[in-house]
């Protein structure tokens, strides 16, 4: 009967030990960072596009009377500070329950590195120029498989997504 209890359990720590370590192979660096080269209007103002998105904005709605009620009754005192809200709601948790960053601060809400991986191995403009060497590096292009990290049934006020839709509100490519 014991073993039964704890080989679930270890299953569990095991892959959230081995999601972490994927995660932390590569090193983030913060939205200011990447805003560095991705403001500029020739680049494609991909940072105004962000900031101006609600994705740059989810740290904040936790702090709304409406995120305040469903964490209450979800039994969650302050969503702001909860890694149940914060794994969806602030890239510093990276889909996490935990903190896996003190590089991006957790009010900076979902920012470049969520959709794209953390970035201090692909920013250099040598490697950004290669896509195969930045993707090596770590970048990753999202597709609807990153979206539905957070954008899932878990959610507790998940409302289903055309991923398309969605898609044409948030892009930001790189400039011709």
């Amino acid at each position: 009967m014991k073993n039964k209890v704890l080989i679930p359990i270890f299953i569990a720590a095991f892959s959230l030990m081995s999601f972490n370590a994927l995660a932390l192979d590569h090193e983030f660096v913060g939205a200011q960072k990447c805003a560095l080269c991705h403001k500029k209007p020739e680049q494609g103002e991909q940072y105004r596009i962000w900031q101006e998105s609600r994705h740059a904005k989810a740290f904040e709605t936790l702090g709304t009377p409406e995120a305040k009620k469903i964490a209450a009754e979800r039994g969650i005192e302050d969503p702001q500070k909860s890694g149940e809200c914060l794994k969806c709601h602030s890239t510093a948790y990276y889909f996490t329950p935990e903190k896996v960053t003190d590089a991006i601060r957790v009010e900076e809400g979902v920012s470049c590195e969520t959709c794209h991986g953390p970035g201090k191995d692909y920013m250099k403009k040598s490697i950004m120029e290669d896509l195969d060497a930045a993707k090596e590096a770590g970048l990753i292009i999202p597709d609807e498989n990153t979206c539905v990290k957070c954008h899932n049934q878990e959610s507790p006020n998940f409302v289903p997504f055309d991923f398309k839709e969605k898609w044409e509100k948030i892009k930001h490519p790189i400039a011709a």
